[in-house]
C-alpha cells in the first residue's frame, strides 16, 4: 500500500512539475505579446493544481501570474522611473525559475519565485505602494478561488499567508473581484463560517 502511494504522489509530482514548467512558459510569452487574457487564464489553471496537492510553490505562481497580469494591464505603469527595473526583475526570475525547475533544484526555484516578489521593496514611490496593492488582493482573490475548491478558510489563509478575516470579507462581498463566493457557498455553510469565527 505504501508503495503504492510513493508512486502516486512521484506521479502527481511529475504532472504539477510539468504544468508549472508550461505555465511559466507560457506566461513568459503571454508577457512579450502583452497578451493579458492568457496570463489571467494561466493563473486560473495553477489554482486547480494547488487546491488538489496543496503545494505552496503552486499557490506563489498562481498568485504572481495573476498579479502580473493585473500589473501589465495598467500600461500607465510603464511610464514611472522604477518600472524597466521591475520588468527586467520579472523576466529574469521567471526564466531562471524555469531552468531550476527542470535541473529539480525546488530551493532555488521558489526563491526565484520569492524574488519577484520581494522586488517590490526595490521599487519607489507611487509604483511600489500600486503593485504591493495589487499582490495583497491577488492573493486574497487566489484565497477565494482555493475556498471554492474545497478548502477550508483556515487552510486557505494559511497557505496564501493572509488572514482569516481578509479572506473572510473578501468571500463576503458580491460583485467584486472574479468570484461572487455569496452565491456558490450554500447558506447553511456560510452561517456554520460565520459561527465559527465568533467561537
Amino acid at each position: 500500500m505504501e508503495k503504492g502511494a510513493n508512486k502516486q504522489n512521484k506521479q502527481n509530482q511529475l504532472v504539477e512539475k510539468d504544468n508549472l514548467l508550461y505555465i511559466l512558459n507560457s506566461a513568459i510569452k503571454a508577457i512579450d505579446e502583452m497578451d493579458i487574457f492568457t496570463l489571467k487564464e494561466l493563473s486560473n489553471k495553477t489554482v486547480h493544481s494547488a487546491s488538489i496537492f496543496q503545494d505552496t510553490d503552486s499557490i506563489s505562481v498562481a498568485v504572481i501570474v495573476y498579479s502580473l497580469a493585473k500589473i501589465y494591464e495598467r500600461s500607465k505603469y510603464a511610464t514611472y522611473k522604477d518600472w524597466k527595473v521591475f520588468d527586467k526583475i520579472v523576466d529574469l526570475n521567471l526564466k531562471n525559475a524555469i531552468a531550476n525547475l527542470k535541473q529539480n533544484n525546488t530551493e532555488a526555484f521558489t526563491k526565484n519565485l520569492a524574488d519577484i516578489i520581494n522586488s517590490i521593496n526595490g521599487l519607489s514611490g507611487h509604483l511600489r505602494s500600486y503593485i504591493e496593492e495589487v499582490f495583497r488582493k491577488a492573493r486574497i482573490n487566489k484565497a477565494s478561488r482555493l475556498y471554492e475548491h474545497g478548502l477550508s478558510f483556515e487552510q486557505t489563509a494559511k497557505l496564501l499567508g493572509i488572514s482569516i478575516f481578509e479572506l473572510a470579507e473578501y468571500a463576503g462581498k458580491t460583485g467584486i473581484g472574479d468570484v461572487d463566493l455569496g452565491v456558490t457557498v450554500p447558506i447553511k455553510e456560510r452561517i456554520k463560517i460565520a459561527m465559527d469565527f465568533f467561537k
